[in-house]
């Protein structure tokens, strides 16, 4: 069954596994005693963090292992602010940030501080001239994830490092998607880790923070992990993070290459075969193994199940795949279609031919969806008798998306050129798929209005 998530878990990579088991047998003891079995778990854990050092391009004692990506960044975002807090208590951070960074920002203005989010264009990277203009004099702390883990774009960290380091400002970055691929640029003072992206075991995070950054750790003090990591080292699952990450380092530039072109032959006939689709982020200026696409009057997670069906593994940011009915805040930063989302990320060793088959079942799946589900094949061109309407009304109220764009695309013709269509909809993903149908389709977003329940979207008919 082919697996397309590797952006959520990649599978455990076989160097991973082997220095799993190893370490088990020889690296049990507490690393901290002196006795020899203490020593040779020392052993293991300095070699996995001198490995681990080299692959981030940080000094080893600047670098330690924590219980998750997660803990990572919030014990990085936490102890930088803390470590800062007579400069002030504003964090910087990018719209299309990880949940965690996101949590964390939250956490701090809960707590009396202030945060800035700065937006990002179509593509999903930010401005550097635009994040560099929310730097102030109170700037604790700026946040830059390396590439987006929705859709795959770059992020132009070594012009933002530059800016902050100006500014005299620390920038966080999380490094999850893309630190398997290669080491992260610029001028970063802090950097956040997840081994089970890369194909190490799950539970292990890394936090580097450079020398010279000013850092207080937080909450209850620890003997280990030089006070920033609480709790006896999952010595084990380090040791195979280490070995996996070096590893997959060692295979990156031939397997990039190798994926980015089947990346390139998704994003190409998805856009040919599939009506109606939008693929998002950058096309240049991002991950190798990593495409997301939009389908019009689709139910993502009725899409994901016939995909899973057919045997392929892959995820979405549509807000109907999750226990929330806000859309995916990457997509909606980004002005983006996010009804019947698709996140496809090939893990090392994808097979071409499982790709290809992939492109096969596709167009299918979708066409069914669509079916189902009532979708006009295609927009009307000429309105029906007796004669188009001056406005229509659509009441949409308690239905999820993609229904309220369907009705909205099967009236549009009926209503004179000129005339407008008004969409009662209380799906929160309304909001951003009216607008993105819009300019899908070459009609006018006029607007969003306040209705006795939900919202009232508004669009003038064009054409």
């Amino acid at each position: 069954m082919p697996y397309f998530d590797a952006a959520s878990a990649a599978p455990l990579h076989p160097v991973a596994r082997q220095a799993l088991l190893a370490a088990l047998d020889e690296g049990w003891a507490d690393p901290a005693r002196l006795y020899r079995e203490g020593r040779r778990a020392r052993l293991l854990l300095d070699a996995a963090r001198e490995a681990a050092a080299e692959a981030v391009g940080c000094r080893p004692d600047e670098l330690v292992f924590t219980s998750s990506g997660t803990t990572a960044v919030h014990a990085g975002i936490a102890g930088a602010l803390s470590g800062r807090r007579r400069v002030g208590r504003h964090l910087a951070l990018s719209a299309v940030e990880h949940s965690s960074v996101l949590h964390s920002a939250a956490a701090h203005e809960a707590a009396g501080g202030s945060f800035t989010e700065v937006p990002v264009d179509r593509t999903g990277a930010v401005d550097p001239a635009v994040y560099g203009g929310v730097l102030r004099a109170d700037t604790a702390l700026a946040c830059l994830q390396s590439a987006n883990h929705e859709v795959g774009t770059e992020q132009p960290v070594a012009e933002v490092a530059a800016l902050c380091a100006e500014a005299g400002v620390p920038l966080l970055v999380d490094a999850a998607q893309s630190l398997g691929w290669g080491p992260v640029p610029g001028r970063w003072s802090l950097l956040t880790a997840s081994a089970h992206k890369w194909g190490g075991p799950a539970g292990v995070g890394l936090l580097a923070v450079r020398k010279g950054v000013r850092f207080a750790p937080q909450g209850p003090a620890g003997e280990r992990e030089s006070g920033r990591a609480a709790g006896f080292e999952n010595l084990s699952a380090i040791v195979a993070a280490a070995a996996s990450l070096r590893a997959v380092r060692s295979e990156a530039a031939a397997e990039s290459a190798r994926l980015r072109a089947l990346v390139d032959r998704i994003r190409s006939v998805v856009a040919e075969r599939v009506p109606d689709v939008e693929v998002v982020g950058d096309p240049e200026r991002r991950l190798p193994h990593l495409v997301t696409f939009s389908c019009l009057y689709v139910d993502g997670e009725t899409l994901l199940h016939e995909l899973d069906r057919r045997e392929f593994s892959v995820s979405s940011g549509s807000s109907c795949t999750s226990s929330t009915l806000i859309p995916s805040h990457v997509l909606k930063a980004m002005g983006v279609l996010s009804e019947g989302n698709v996140r496809v990320s090939l893990p090392t060793g994808t097979a071409g031919a499982d790709v290809d088959r992939f492109l096969e079942v596709l167009p299918g799946v979708v066409a069914g969806v669509r079916e189902r589900l009532g979708a006009p094949v295609a927009p009307r061109s000429t309105p029906p008798s007796p004669g188009p309407a001056a406005s229509l009304v659509v009441d949409a109220l308690g239905r999820r998306c993609p229904i309220p764009v369907i009705e909205l695309a099967k009236v549009i013709g009926e209503v004179a050129v000129g005339a407008t269509v008004t969409v009662l909809a209380d799906d929160e993903a309304a909001r951003l798929d009216i607008p993105a149908w819009c300019e899908m389709r070459g009609q006018e977003y006029v607007g969003e209005e306040p209705a006795d329940l939900g919202s009232a979207y508004v669009v003038r008919r064009l054409g």
